[in-house]
């Protein structure tokens, strides 16, 4: 198990400085509705910054306290008002419906398989009604001989997600790392909360 703690002693592969460019393209086609987004797994909070800087109202949370002081950091010296949080994407201490969108960039494949189905409940509990959630995370396609986290496919991604969500694509896309030339393989995913 990987402690969130000790990765952010070092720049981990993951924190590369800007927004993932999938995320960026979320916005450009105005995938992302309403104006409040949290960014669950937000790290040092590159993606939340990008979002706040692009007119949404934003909450970040991460596991990691170093992760969180970085992200707070970083907002201050942008003059940016973001909501970061230390807290447990599977016990979220937000009120139910309070997010219009919800973002995750390579959180869900960090998780055990009943992590997943705790996941997907929460989410959807802070979600307002007919909220997306939107999801990077590593593809089966990418090789495996790197290590890192456990590889995502289609079919995991559909059972975990869709009791509670309207799957609206998964699509090939590329997870930005400082280890990867050009991305690793991944997985976008576009989902909307299912009407009560």
């Amino acid at each position: 198990m990987i402690s969130w703690e000790d990765a952010y002693r070092t720049t981990p592969p993951w924190d590369i400085g800007r927004p993932q460019p999938a995320f960026v393209g979320l916005v450009h086609a105005g995938e992302l509705t309403g104006n409040t987004v949290l960014d669950v797994g937000c790290g040092t909070g590159e993606n939340a910054l990008y979002l706040a800087q692009n007119g949404f109202s934003v909450a970040g949370v991460d596991l990691s306290t170093r992760a969180i002081v970085a992200a707070k950091a970083k907002a201050e010296e942008r003059k940016l008002k973001i909501d970061f949080r230390l807290a447990n994407a599977l016990s979220l201490e937000f009120q139910s419906g309070r997010f219009d969108n919800a973002i995750d960039s390579g959180l869900f494949h960090t998780f055990t398989d009943n992590d997943r189905i705790s996941f997907a409940h929460e989410i959807a509990r802070v979600l307002t009604r007919n909220g997306g959630y939107f999801m990077l995370c590593f593809s089966d396609q990418e090789p495996a001989n790197w290590g890192g986290p456990r590889r995502i496919t289609k079919e995991e991604i559909e059972t975990t997600f869709s009791p509670l969500f309207n799957i609206n694509y998964i699509k090939d896309a590329y997870f930005a790392t400082r280890i990867h030339n050009n991305g690793g393989r991944a997985y976008l995913t576009s989902a909307t909360k299912k009407s009560d």
